[in-house]
């Protein structure tokens, strides 16, 4: 008698996490194409009045600052010849080159006229930053598709072409770098048309240089972040050696950068301003006090340097406080008339608050930019020790 075989076909699984970004990419999308058929003022409160909200300050200014550890980290490989970095090299170039689509993503969404982004392409107007800085974003978009593009070769197993730009690789990078450079500090430079809008506590003909510096400790800490939580959840080892030494460098960018403010605010003769501009003076001492003093003592300490959740602690810390400079410069603390009087006050965007749909767009972008990391980090060699050690054991 022959027992009967039964055979289970396997069945495919998506884990909660995956479905929980599906989930908010799924609100974006039809909110998106809301937006498309009857306006940006269907889902935002965006207005010609207040034309810079939530958008601008999370998915522009933040959304570029956070995608910065990828030159910095390509550049102490490629130009200062670091090697003992290399392993930090892919995934912090796969978080900017999706940082940087996903700015492409969000301002098709915010643009008032999205089909004529291309405009700026035709008429050329060479005294604005808007220009440049678009510029910047599509060359630097292209220089990190080739940075990651033998990642790509080596999956397709094209070793003949991912060795041929390996060659090259130094002068892509010295290019990339530069671009990024300018991007960053045209970034702060966009801010410069503004001196009677924002607040005198951060406008300053020292944007461009200040705008760049704090990118460096946004890049430094955001790979400290992104090795964190994807060593956590692909459970692969966390490079806390190499990690370390980027810690100890914040403390010394951020230095700087504390210094530069303040010489920049007594030559300008504002200091007075710190304590008497009311709400305005909170939130810059909360950028301040969160993302840099803070830091600087955190990472000064051996042990939150050489913990993984010091490491991780330290780096959100980072953040937040140099993402509530980012908000502050191109939201809080930028004045606005008041419709109906047209007085001029700096009490920030007091008439505009983000809807939720505005809010949506946002997280769903953000939650492509997770979904696809995830998949390219689970196909692609991101990881290279990683790669090529599996390789070794095959």
């Amino acid at each position: 008698m022959k027992a009967n075989i039964t055979i289970r076909q396997p069945r495919f699984r998506i884990g909660l996490f995956p479905l929980i970004l599906l989930a908010f990419m799924s609100i974006a999308f039809v909110v998106a194409m809301w937006r498309y058929l009857f306006g940006i003022g269907a889902i935002s409160n965006l207005s010609n009045a207040y034309p810079w909200g939530f958008w601008v300050s999370f998915d522009l200014f933040t959304g570029i600052a956070i995608s910065s550890g990828a030159f910095v980290i390509a550049s102490l490989v490629y130009i200062f010849e670091l090697e003992q970095y290399r392993p930090l090299v892919r995934p912090t170039l796969v978080t900017g080159l999706l940082g940087y689509l996903m700015e492409g993503i969000a301002l098709l969404v915010e643009l008032g006229q999205p089909q004529r982004i291309w405009y700026f392409l035709r008429y050329q107007n060479f005294t604005s930053f808007l220009l440049f800085i678009g510029l910047y974003v599509m060359i630097y978009i292209g220089v990190l598709a080739v940075e990651f593009a033998p990642a790509v070769f080596e999956r397709l197993k094209w070793d003949k072409y991912a060795n041929l730009l390996k060659r090259w690789m130094k002068p892509i990078v010295i290019f990339g770098a530069v671009i990024s450079t300018l991007h960053q500090a045209s970034l702060g430079s966009l801010l410069l048309i503004q001196p009677t809008k924002l607040n005198p506590l951060w406008w300053t003909p020292w944007i461009p240089p200040l705008f760049f510096v704090s990118a460096i400790a946004i890049g430094l800490a955001m790979t400290i972040f992104e090795s964190s939580l994807s060593s956590r959840y692909f459970q692969r080892g966390l490079e806390t050696h190499l990690l370390k030494k980027l810690a100890r460098g914040i403390p010394y960018v951020l230095g700087l950068y504390l210094v530069m403010k303040f010489v920049q605010l007594t030559l300008e003769g504002r200091l007075n301003l710190l304590f008497t501009s009311g709400l305005m003076s909170v939130l810059f001492w909360a950028e301040i006090l969160i993302g840099v003093v803070i830091p600087i003592i955190w990472f000064s300490v051996k042990k939150n340097q050489t913990s993984p959740s010091g490491l991780l602690t330290g780096a959100v810390i980072t953040l937040l406080g140099l993402i509530l400079n980012r908000f502050n410069v191109s939201w809080f603390a930028v004045q606005h008339p008041d419709p109906l009087f047209y007085v001029p006050t700096f009490m920030g965007n007091v008439d505009y608050f983000p809807t939720l749909p505005e809010v949506a767009v946002s997280i769903g972008i953000f939650s492509a930019g997770i979904m696809a990391f995830g998949l390219l980090a689970k196909y692609f060699p991101v990881f290279e020790a990683e790669h090529h050690g599996a390789h070794a054991g095959d």
